[in-house]
């Protein structure tokens, strides 16, 4: 990266000039009213000001930064004045000493309350011990986005911006933000349909977290240039003369498959590149076809396209008649054309694909604009409502709150109906038992079952989008811990959680007695310290449930002595005294593993070279893979820089996060594993095994191999150098006769 030269002159040229970008985008979105420009002008003159003087780490103009998130949220998003006005104000209260009652008096209360949502907290004293700056940040984000929809839209805006510029940043800092955005960012902007942001996003995430494979993907991708003039050729001028011969107004567009993309594609499906069928799409948009007219218009354009090119039948998508639940609706098929290659060909009007650009972000936007009209069903709002409905007197820890509200953006919807026709939406793969909470929670406090369609179905019994249920219910049945595994809903499994607990605390005092006649026993102090040390050691949430289980029985005096060594004598050691951890925890480290007499295979920050290193067990990295490390109960847990694990820890407890190399020459034999399945054959194992021991010179842990209706499938844990000779297997193994597939896990 080229380091920055300051230039004042010229950086206020550039100011001017981004400045008067911003202006001609707002007006070219819609005309401005004068208190608008107004507006405009005085955030602007603000901003500027508050930041003089004050650079980013690239050594840019702070100011750059404000005014290039009000263009994304303008030229990207669509949002009109306001936005723009809390864009250029975004960071103000943050970093400067201009407060929020004063931008209320200059810009009233709204622009102060989503200023106020995209600031982060610095007062972090409140927060509980288990969680975090960052946790607490996000369950900011979340309680004012249900205010105000334009918190969670500029703060996309301003993420992809940084995102866009991290290159300046230090290694641990990019690692950070990386994960943060994969952790929350990523997910919202795909609930909210904003598919080019989530796009982007993805493709930078990954090009802080797996650089390696970014660039080996990125080539093959490169390799294929030409592609497009050809398929211009052989598809897109024959379907110009198609439509253009029934006489419609269309646009065309075409697209390459982001690096991301196809990544996800070849670690889930476990396909090769030359397999990924829809690595380029043409998008047909028709113009001008009334709303009444969009489904019949678009199959019309269907049946020109599979007449004239062979169709995938396996991957045709009607999302016209069943729209996806952020509204997107499109006809999808994939052709075979004359060059030999797939492509994918999606069909749909001018009002679809600015929902599918803009997702739900489009009907909120039309509402902003048309505010006279009654528009029913805004799915941004019915979102935000059962957002807030599920934040309404939750006394979770952030952490929880937001791993919870995580899980709804993936989550598909079902629509079901009870017996006098109202309509009630779950998450796909709701029960009966979601079904009567979401009701009325006597309802299902008390539910025995349901007639689903009119037939008898049990609590557990899964529902489908259209089901009629009507839900029955007995004054005797009460809730039991089973339950828990019989529902999906939040809403449902904390009742019934709240039912247990208020159960459980009838069993505390019992609990309490046992404890104490426990500790009396094995010599062990009865305090608060000892208390949080059988807590942690038997993994148990709360003080309530741990007396519980000793009142019923599932914790015993042998697992408290175990908890404080008295299960058995310790012997006296003399020679061996320096090690005698390793006689009370079968999971201590080896003496051969010690920082004491073996340097750890990694370089690590200064203040971090004296921590004892493991690597993750959860990613198995090996020499060559790109690491970081994780401060976990006083070690540093080296985890693969796109590890899931390291990265949603990173996202909530940057503080955590260690630079980590590989020490260069270190010779070392790592254990990881691959997954195989091959068809079944004779001599299968033996091929394996010489492929492996013979002629790779590698040392097997263990192999499972297990052979099923002609199909074998196996793990082999083995110990490997590096990556080069992990992946120099993998390829070897892949040309095996027989062997299908094979990857590392």
């Amino acid at each position: 990266m080229t380091e920055y030269v300051i230039d004042e002159a010229r950086e206020e040229r550039e100011i001017q000039a981004k400045y008067r970008e911003l202006v001609a985008a707002c007006r070219e979105l819609k005309p401005l009213t004068d208190e608008e420009e107004v507006q405009i002008l005085r955030a602007y003159q603000i901003a500027k000001k508050a930041h003089a003087g004050t650079r980013r780490k690239s050594g840019e103009p702070y100011i750059f930064h404000p005014l290039a998130v009000a263009l994304i949220a303008v030229k990207e998003v669509g949002l009109g004045p306001i936005a723009v006005v809390c864009a250029l104000l975004h960071d103000v209260v943050e970093d400067t000493d201009i407060t929020l009652d004063e931008l209320r008096m200059v810009f009233g209360d709204r622009v102060a309350v989503i200023v106020d949502g995209l600031t982060k907290i610095n007062d972090v004293m409140v927060m509980q011990q288990t969680d975090s700056k960052q946790a607490e940040n996000y369950r900011k984000i979340l309680l004012s986005m249900c205010n105000d929809a334009y918190v969670i839209f500029l703060k996309l805006c301003d993420r992809l911006h940084n995102m866009r510029t991290l290159g300046s940043m230090k290694d641990t800092k990019k690692l950070a933000i990386a994960s943060e955005t994969s952790y929350l960012y990523i997910p919202l902007a795909h609930r909210l349909g904003l598919y080019n942001i989530k796009t982007e996003l993805e493709e930078l995430v990954m090009r802080y977290t797996n650089p390696d494979k970014y660039t080996e993907i990125e080539a093959k991708i490169a390799a294929t240039a030409g592609t497009s003039e050809k398929l211009e050729k052989c598809l897109m001028a024959p379907v110009r003369e198609m439509l253009d011969e029934q006489g419609y107004r269309y646009e065309l567009k075409t697209r390459v498959k982001s690096v991301y993309s196809c990544w996800k594609k070849i670690e889930n499906k476990h396909v090769d590149f030359d397999e990924i069928f829809d690595l380029y799409a043409m998008r047909i948009i028709l113009k001008g076809v009334p709303r009444e007219k969009e489904k019949e218009e678009c199959f019309k354009v269907y049946a020109l396209i599979s007449g004239k090119f062979p169709t995938n039948p396996t991957r045709f998508r009607d999302w016209i008649t069943h729209p996806k639940n952020n509204g997107y609706e499109s006809l999808q098929t994939t052709v075979m054309t004359p060059i030999g290659r797939w492509v994918e060909v999606q069909i749909r009007t001018e009002r679809m694909d600015t929902i599918a650009e803009k997702g739900m972000a489009a009907h909120f936007l039309y509402k902003e604009a048309h505010p006279e009209e009654h528009i029913e069903n805004n799915p941004v709002e019915e979102w935000l409502q059962q957002i807030r409905t599920s934040l309404e007197n939750s006394d979770k820890s952030a952490l929880d709150l937001v791993e919870e509200f995580k899980e709804t953006l993936y989550t598909k919807e079902i629509y079901l109906f009870t017996p006098t026709g109202k309509t009630v939406v779950l998450p796909s793969r709701s029960t009966v038992l979601d079904f009567a909470y979401a009701i009325h929670s006597a309802l299902g406090m008390h539910c025995i079952g349901a007639k689903v369609n009119a037939k008898p179905a049990a609590i557990g019994h899964r529902l489908h989008t259209g089901d009629q249920v009507q839900v029955l219910t007995s004054k005797k049945t009460l809730p039991v811990p089973e339950w828990l595994d019989q529902c999906q809903t939040p809403r449902a499994k904390e009742a019934i959680k709240d039912f247990l607990r208020q159960q459980k605390k009838e069993y505390v005092e019992e609990g309490q007695r046992k404890l104490a006649g426990y500790y009396a026993k094995l010599h062990v102090r009865n305090n608060q310290a000892n208390f949080g040390q059988l807590k942690r050691y038997l993994n148990q949430k709360s003080d309530v449930d741990l007396y519980y289980d000793i009142a019923i029985g599932n914790v015993t005096e042998h697992q408290v002595a175990e908890c404080f060594g008295k299960a058995r004598p310790t012997p006296k050691l003399f020679f061996l005294d320096r090690y005698k951890d390793l006689f009370d925890n079968e999971a201590s480290q080896m003496p051969w593993q010690s920082s004491e007499l073996k340097s750890h295979p990694f370089l690590l920050d200064k203040e971090y070279e004296n921590y004892p290193t493991e690597t993750a067990p959860c990613c198995k990295p090996v020499p060559g893979d790109q690491v970081v490390g994780i401060v976990q109960d006083g070690k540093i847990m080296v985890h693969r820089t796109n590890c899931r694990e390291a990265m949603d820890e990173m996202a909530n407890h940057e503080n955590h996060i260690v630079r980590a190399k590989w020490r260069p020459g270190e010779q070392l034999s790592l254990l990881t594993g691959i997954a195989l399945t091959a068809i079944d054959k004779k001599g299968l194992l033996q091929e394996i095994t010489r492929s492996i021991s013979e002629e790779l010179d590698l040392n097997m842990r263990a192999i499972t191999l297990e052979a099923s209706e002609g199909v074998a499938q196996g793990i082999i844990m083995l110990y490997v150098n590096d990556v080069d000779s992990l992946n120099g297997l993998i390829e070897k193994l892949k040309k095996i006769d027989g062997v299908e597939d094979v990857h590392r896990i």
